[in-house]
């Protein structure tokens, strides 16, 4: 009895240590370059949780030299592919702390502004188009501050003519925002808020396809408040500038008790 519980014991603990082998770490003696090729190979390839891992070995093992520095930057892409912000915009950020005077230091800024254009987007609002105004605005307000942000410090930066093209459709999307939350103030009754939410995209994003529906708001709240100079106002301007919006004649049909 004794002779089976000994054997017994001595197949498991053969069975661990095989098991262990196993589980031993293959790349723990790649060098630096054969690391960043695997890691890189998984990322072209659209393995981004593999590439993850890699990345954070190079970054771990090898810190100092071209691959490490590359490593990082690397990693937030990976992080952003596979869909972990927070990481990709920690990562990111931590490249420009420790490398803000490596030659690719401006795809970090961009990768931030990019990472902030999806953060918060689920599964269906990637497969189908849905309106990004209605979506709370603070991944968008962030992103539009990256690009810009990229913009002003490299003007000359592969991605800045870009940035500049994401950073009109933000503020577009923005102003758009505050249009919907300024309509369900009127449709609430709340027209000094309703108001001063038209009068900031005035204000806050001139030139932008939500003016003239800004302009009606004002009027229209105005009017209703007995505003008579300040709504007069936004009806001329309106007029002046977009002599065929409906608005006009929604504005002029309201009466006053």
């Amino acid at each position: 009895m004794k002779k089976t519980i000994a054997s017994f014991l001595t197949i498991l603990a053969l069975s661990a240590c095989s098991y262990f082998e196993e589980k031993e770490d293959l790349t723990e003696k790649w060098p630096a370059e054969r690391l960043y090729a695997e890691a890189r190979g998984a990322l072209d390839a659209g393995s981004y949780d593999k590439a993850v891992e890699l990345y954070e070995k190079l970054e771990a093992r090898f810190p100092f030299g071209t691959y490490g520095q590359q490593a990082i930057l690397d990693l937030a892409y990976a992080y952003h592919k596979n869909d972990e912000p927070d990481a990709a915009i920690s990562t990111a950020e931590r490249f420009i702390k420790l490398y803000p005077q490596n030659a690719h230091v401006d795809y970090a800024y961009y990768l931030k502004g990019l990472t902030n254009v999806q953060r918060g987007k689920g599964f269906t609002e990637r497969i189908i188009s849905l309106d990004e105004s209605q979506r709370d605005p603070a991944s968008s307000l962030r992103a539009f501050e990256d690009f810009s942000e990229l913009v002003k410090r490299y003007p000359d930066s592969q991605y800045a003519e870009d940035a500049k093209l994401r950073m009109t459709y933000l503020r577009n999307i923005l102003a758009e925002h505050e249009i919907h939350v300024a309509h369900y103030y009127m449709r609430r009754g709340a027209f000094v808020a309703a108001a001063n939410r038209a009068r900031y995209v005035v204000e806050r994003y001139p030139r932008t396809p939500s003016i003239p529906d800004a302009l009606v708001i004002m009027a229209k709240a105005y009017k209703v408040m007995e505003l008579t100079e300040l709504s007069t106002d936004a009806l001329r301007v309106l007029e002046l500038n977009y002599p065929n919006h409906p608005g006009l004649y929604e504005v002029r049909e309201i009466l006053i008790q």
